[in-house]
């Protein structure tokens, strides 16, 4: 295997998993906070922010797989 296609086959695999992984993380994350305002109705608004700051981390480590995949391939 010449080392452009081990580039090419390491980069995929890090924005594989790490996109996966995310995308996984943000629907369980949507869902358990969905079922939290649906059970306390009251809590609703304090549930959605801590929602949207958790997503954000959350995004933040697919962003983090794209910018090391961009390093991998072409650096």
């Amino acid at each position: 295997m010449d080392p452009e296609s081990a580039k090419l086959i390491g980069a995929g695999l890090a924005v594989g998993m790490g996109v996966v992984g995310s995308g996984i993380g943000e629907g369980h994350l949507a869902g358990r906070a969905s079922e939290a305002m649906g059970r306390n109705p009251e809590m609703s608004k304090d549930l959605f922010a801590k929602m949207i700051v958790a997503m954000a981390i959350t995004e933040s480590s697919a962003i983090y797989a794209v910018v090391i995949a961009l390093i991998i391939l072409f650096v």
